[in-house]
């Protein structure tokens, strides 16, 4: 089936969503083109170090090391077969008219599609806290990437703030490793998490197994914490100063802070590639709206973090999904996919526990002071955007298009849930009122001299 005549099948992204729609479509006669920009399949979760890297898969993916060889394996095979086009290294920074504008070592190539599915993942979902702007701040995923891909530590004292499941696995993965960690700090308290354990119990091995990480984090590891600030020496972090259960002041001594509290779907390329979008009150995130089996409309399907934040298990069933509703609009058959979609129910049931038991801290960031930057990139801070909503900026872009938030490198990625909830706190209205800021492209940034080279 993979002649000239077949339609041309385009997946963006190669962790587990990706490598899954590929490995269906491979199988049924189809070539897909897949676009990474990792120079190895594997994604974010199971992200691979360079060549003669001296720690074990069980080192680095610790449980979920035989998922990780697995699907490496797998990929990489069809790669070696020629059964698949890997465009590694690849970052595709637009969509128009059904043609991806991929960023590579050549520069920008135009790369045409009949159908688009779509896995790009999640990145740290952040909130501000005053002084995070300054040198030694990162997010968890940063921190984490570097010790997967370098196997190195990024500070020589570590606190880690925020909330959710990968706060303590990347404490726990730090500590393993050596590092010194002062402190793990969860804004969530021990009596908010209670609620979200029964359907946290829809996976009991992966919910004992992060019982079990955060039991290695011993005293290091405080719940229920109020983050005052990020405190500096005028070279970088040199502390941070928060609050206890029971209201007592600490300030811990440090060289870097990694911050998250959960991730959030990666959506950019989705917005430009027409797709509708919903709030969700539970996530309080703007997500694509899809059908069950990842459907997006006019040929685009959306898999893995980028659309449902489900994990790595979650992903591997959701590019299946979408790879099969792409086969199914074609007129061709599918595997039975019920197995699947009752295991996908309880996925989505775990999920609804981590949103309740981790919740996005959406007081703190209507609270934060006016002098804290809310935009590390334009160095908008909080005084500026509320005043930037006093000028008649009720709405998400307006307020962008008075203040600059969200029009530096990151595109509103680290800032934009955060001003939201300053907006919608200052006019007296919910997120969802407020609305989300527009995709625009390029999504990542890109050299001038890339677009002249374009074709």
């Amino acid at each position: 089936m993979s002649d000239a005549s077949s339609p041309k099948i385009v997946i963006v992204g190669a962790g587990p969503a990706g490598i899954r729609a590929a490995a269906a479509l491979v199988e049924a006669g189809f070539h897909p083109v897949v676009i990474d920009e990792g120079n190895r399949a594997g994604g974010q979760i199971y992200r691979r170090p360079p060549d003669g890297f001296v720690r074990t898969p069980e080192q680095l993916y610790g449980s979920e090391a035989a998922k990780a060889r697995a699907l490496h394996a797998l990929f990489d095979r069809l790669a070696k077969e020629a059964r698949l086009t890997h465009c590694a290294g690849s970052s595709v920074i637009a969509v128009h008219e059904g043609r991806l504008h991929v960023l590579g070592e050549g520069g920008v190539q135009l790369v045409s599609y009949d159908r688009l599915i779509l896995a790009t993942g999640a990145s740290d979902r952040v909130t501000p806290v005053p002084g995070w702007q300054s040198a030694g701040v990162y997010s968890l995923g940063a921190a984490q990437i570097a010790l997967k891909a370098q196997g190195v530590a990024l500070g020589r004292r570590i606190v880690l703030v925020g909330s959710g499941p990968l706060l303590t696995l990347v404490g726990a993965q730090l500590v393993k490793a050596g590092a010194d960690v002062a402190a793990v700090l969860d804004t969530s308290s021990w009596h908010r998490q209670m609620p979200g354990l029964w359907d946290l119990a829809a996976r009991p091995l992966v919910a004992l197994r992060g019982l079990t990480l955060r039991a290695r984090l011993g005293r290091r590891y405080h719940a229920g914490v109020t983050l005052e600030r990020i405190e500096t020496d005028g070279i970088g972090v040199s502390a941070m100063r928060w609050h206890d259960t029971g209201g007592r002041q600490h300030l811990t001594p440090c060289d870097m802070i990694g911050m998250g509290w959960h991730l959030r779907a990666e959506t950019h390329l989705a917005d430009l590639a027409g797709c509708a979008f919903i709030y969700d009150e539970q996530c309080r995130q703007w997500l694509p709206k899809i059908d069950r089996m990842g459907r997006a409309g006019n040929g685009l399907y959306l898999a893995g973090d980028g659309v449902r934040l489900l994990g790595a298990d979650g992903a591997e069933i959701t590019g299946r999904l979408a790879a099969a509703a792409c086969l199914a609009d074609l007129g061709l058959p599918t595997p039975s996919l019920s197995a699947d979609l009752r295991k996908l129910a309880r996925l989505e049931r775990f999920a609804r526990g981590l949103a309740r038991a981790f919740p996005w801290p959406a007081a703190m960031a209507r609270a934060l002071p006016d002098d804290a930057v809310v935009c590390r990139c334009e160095n908008v801070t909080a005084a500026a955007l509320r005043e930037s909503t006093g000028f008649g900026g009720s709405e998400a872009n307006r307020v962008k298009s008075l203040s600059r938030i969200g029009m530096g490198r990151c595109q509103g990625r680290y800032c934009q849930l955060a001003a939201v909830e300053l907006i919608a706190a200052r006019i007296g209205s919910t997120p969802g009122a407020v609305g989300r800021f527009r995709g625009q492209a390029p999504v990542r940034p890109a050299p001038i001299g890339a677009f002249l080279r374009e074709g």
